[in-house]
C-alpha cells in the first residue's frame, strides 16, 4: 500500500497550494491545502491574514458551555485569526453519533477532544478519514516537534505501527494515576479498641476482626462493615491486598511489566493465594458482601451513613467517601507488609499520555494553518490555561512566577469551575512544568504527597506503557481481552464469596489458555517491544 504523504512547497506563504495524498484499501483521495488563500504566515501571529473559519467536533463536559463563549477561546481567535465553529457534544451524546459521523461526508475539519478509542484512531487513520500528521508537525509545529525530539516516549505513544501519527496528545504528568487505590481505615475505631495502626497484613486482618466483633461504633448492633471495596472500578480495587496476601502485583487489566517482560497476572500461584486468603476473610465476615455488586452511588453512601458503620475501604479521595465531618476519623493505611515480608505497591496502567486530544480530518482544506493553530497550545503556559482556565480567571502568578490556582468562590468546586472555563485539547504539563510553570491543583498536590510517602517507594511493577496497537494487533486481542477479563472478574467474585478457588483453579487456567491468554500476552509483548524502539 502506498501510504499518504504530505507534500508542501518550500514556502506556503508564496505557494498557492500543497497536496495531501492518501490511500485506503486502494481508494485514493487528495486534499489540496488552501491555507495560502487566506494569507498563511509560516511564523508569528496572526496565523492567517484573513479570517479562516474551521469546524471543530468532538466531546465536551456536560457542564461546559459552548466553547465559543469561553474567554480563552475568544482570545485564541483574536490572536490567530482562525475562527472556530464548535460542534462539541457531551460525551454520551457524541458517542451515539460518532460512528455515523466518521462514516459520512459531514465530517468537521477537526476532532477536538476526539472521544476516539485507539482502535478508532488506527482504523480511521488507515482508511483516510484522519490525516497523517507527522510531516505537518515537522513543517508547522516547532513547539511540538521539540517535545517529540526531547521525549521519544511521547512520539512512540502517538505513532501507529504504519509509522504515521494520526492524533495529537494531551499530557499531564502528575504521577498519581498509577496508584489509584488508596486504602483508608477508621482510626477512631482503632483508638476506641486500643489497636495500633496496622503495618502488616496480619495486623490489618486483626483490626478488621475487631471491627466485626467488638462493636466499635458503640450502638450495640452488629452493623459494622469491616472492609468494603468495588471490583473493576477505577479506584476502589483491593489489588494491593492481593499483592500482600499472595505476592502478585495486580491491576484492572491483569497486565503488568517487570524487567521488560509483559505478564498476565490472574493465572499465577500468587494470585490464587491472594484470592484464597480473601475468601477466608469473607467467610469470617470481614468483607462487605456488596463489594462485588455495588455501584459508586451505593458505595459512597456507606461512608456517610447516619451511624458510622464503615471500618476500612479503598477510594481515590477520603473526603469524597466519608464527608467533611468524618475525615478526621480516618487515616491512610498505605502499603502493608505482606506474608512474604515485602511491601508491594501494585501499579495500574492508567496513562498520563492521552492520544485523542485532536485530529485533522480529510474534510479539512487548511491542514497547515490548523497545525500551526494546534502547536500554540503546546506552549506550557498556554497548556496550563487550556487545562485549568485563563490567567486572571482561575490562575495567577505567585512570587516565583509559577501559575497557581485562584481559590474558587464559595459553593463552587475547582473541578466544576475548570469545566466552565477550560476547553482542554492538545496540551502538555510535564513533571518539570509542574515545578516551574504551573503548580498542581491543591487536591492533586495532596495526592502527589500521599503517593510519594505511601506508595511510590514500594513500586512492585512497571505500568504497561501507552502503546498504540496496530489494526492486526487490535484484531488479535480486542475480543479475547474482553472475554478473558469478564471471566476473571466473575471468578474473582465467586471464589471469594463461595470459597471454591482450589476446586476450580485448574479448570480456570485451562479455560484462559483456550481463550488465548498466552497469545494475547505475546501480542502485547510484541507491541511493547516496538514501543521501546520508538514506535517503529
Amino acid at each position: 500500500m502506498r501510504h499518504r504523504r504530505f507534500y508542501l512547497t518550500a514556502s506556503l506563504a508564496l505557494a498557492s497550494s500543497a497536496l495531501l495524498a492518501g490511500c485506503s484499501g486502494g481508494d485514493t483521495a487528495s486534499v489540496e491545502d488552501k491555507s495560502a488563500d487566506y494569507g498563511f504566515n509560516a511564523e508569528g501571529l496572526p496565523i492567517v491574514d484573513e479570517t479562516l473559519t474551521l469546524t471543530f467536533g468532538g466531546t465536551k463536559s456536560a457542564l461546559a458551555p459552548d466553547y465559543s463563549g469561553m474567554e480563552l477561546v475568544k482570545q485564541w481567535e483574536k490572536d490567530t485569526n482562525v475562527a472556530i465553529t464548535w460542534e462539541n457534544l457531551p460525551e454520551q451524546v457524541y458517542a451515539e453519533k460518532k460512528n455515523l459521523m466518521l462514516a459520512s461526508e459531514e465530517l468537521p475539519d477537526v476532532l477536538y477532544n476526539t472521544g476516539l478509542t485507539d482502535a478508532e484512531i488506527v482504523q480511521n487513520g488507515s482508511n483516510g478519514t484522519l490525516l497523517p500528521l507527522e510531516d505537518l508537525i515537522a513543517e508547522h509545529a516547532p513547539t511540538f516537534s521539540k517535545i517529540l525530539e526531547d521525549r521519544p516516549d511521547i512520539r512512540a505513544a502517538i505513532t501507529a505501527s504504519d509509522g504515521h501519527i494520526y492524533s495529537l496528545p494531551s499530557i499531564e504528568e502528575l504521577g498519581i494515576l498509577q496508584y489509584p487505590n488508596f486504602l483508608y481505615i477508621n482510626k477512631a475505631w482503632l483508638d476506641a479498641l486500643d489497636l495500633p495502626m496496622p503495618k502488616t497484613i496480619d495486623e490489618y486482618r486483626e483490626a478488621l476482626e475487631a471491627f466485626a466483633t467488638q462493636d466499635p461504633n458503640g450502638n450495640g448492633e452488629a452493623d459494622e462493615i469491616p472492609l468494603s471495596f468495588r471490583t473493576d472500578s477505577f479506584c476502589a480495587n483491593p489489588h494491593d491486598l492481593i499483592a500482600a496476601l499472595g505476592g502478585q502485583p495486580e491491576n484492572n487489566d491483569h497486565r503488568i511489566v517487570r524487567d521488560g517482560k509483559v505478564e498476565f497476572t490472574a493465572n499465577t500461584d500468587g494470585y490464587k493465594a491472594g484470592v484464597e486468603a480473601l475468601a477466608g476473610w469473607y467467610a469470617d465476615g470481614l468483607i462487605d458482601p456488596e463489594s462485588f455488586s455495588q455501584d459508586d452511588v451505593a458505595y459512597l453512601s456507606k461512608g456517610k451513613s447516619t451511624t458510622p458503620t464503615l471500618g476500612s475501604f479503598f477510594w481515590w479521595e477520603l473526603k469524597e467517601m466519608v464527608g467533611e465531618d468524618r475525615v478526621d476519623d480516618y487515616e491512610m493505611v498505605g502499603i502493608l507488609e505482606g506474608v512474604n515480608g515485602e511491601k508491594l505497591a501494585s501499579v495500574a496502567n492508567n496513562q498520563e499520555i492521552s492520544r485523542g486530544a485532536m485530529a485533522i480530518t480529510r474534510a479539512n482544506e487548511y491542514p497547515a494553518a490548523t497545525m500551526r493553530w494546534a502547536d500554540r497550545l503546546y506552549d506550557p503556559v498556554m497548556s496550563a490555561q487550556a487545562s485549568w482556565g485563563p490567567i486572571g480567571v482561575t490562575l495567577e502568578e505567585d512570587e516565583n512566577g509559577v501559575l497557581v490556582q485562584i481559590p474558587a468562590k464559595a459553593g463552587e468546586s475547582e473541578g466544576e469551575r475548570r469545566q466552565q472555563v477550560a476547553p482542554g485539547g492538545p496540551k502538555i504539563a510535564t513533571a518539570e512544568h509542574f515545578e516551574t510553570v504551573v503548580a498542581p491543583e491543591p487536591r492533586a498536590k495532596e495526592r502527589q504527597d500521599l503517593v510519594t510517602e505511601f506508595h511510590a517507594p514500594f513500586k512492585a511493577n512497571e505500568a504497561y506503557p501507552p502503546v498504540l496497537l496496530s489494526n492486526e494487533e487490535l484484531e488479535q486481542v480486542s475480543f479475547a481481552v474482553t472475554d478473558i477479563n469478564s471471566v476473571v472478574k466473575e471468578k474473582f467474585a465467586s471464589w471469594i464469596t463461595n470459597g471454591t478457588v482450589a476446586q476450580e483453579w485448574d479448570g480456570y487456567v485451562s479455560q484462559l489458555q483456550t481463550m488465548g491468554v498466552d497469545d494475547v500476552t505475546a501480542t502485547y509483548q510484541q507491541a511493547y517491544d516496538r514501543f521501546q524502539q520508538g514506535g517503529k
